[in-house]
């Protein structure tokens, strides 16, 4: 029996960068915001270095988020919201904030 896989409604989208940016300063803060407004979606940070080289699907000043695909057997980066299952929070360093 195959389990069915929440993806990201679409018009969600467009409130997680006013989200980001109201959440308290800390990334657990706004870790907690994201998986408060996408219930049953996979909500996970790691360090901007690890995934520099992909594109954010969103930027603020401080964080960029990319949503991932775990429909398959390897999980990839997407930038389409109906087929993202989970999102990936990268704190940028400081002298790479804007």
């Amino acid at each position: 029996m195959k389990t069915e896989i929440m993806a990201i409604p679409s018009q969600a989208m467009s409130h997680l960068g006013a989200l980001l940016e109201a959440a308290g300063p800390s990334p657990a803060e706004k870790m907690a915001a994201l998986r408060a407004a996408l219930p049953g979606i996979s909500v996970t940070c790691c360090d901007f270095s690890d995934i520099d080289t992909e594109a954010p699907v969103l930027e603020t000043p401080r964080f960029n988020l990319y949503l991932i695909d775990t429909r398959e057997h390897c999980v990839k980066i997407t930038t389409q919201p109906e087929t993202a299952t989970g999102v990936i929070l990268a704190e940028k360093p400081p002298l790479a904030r804007g």
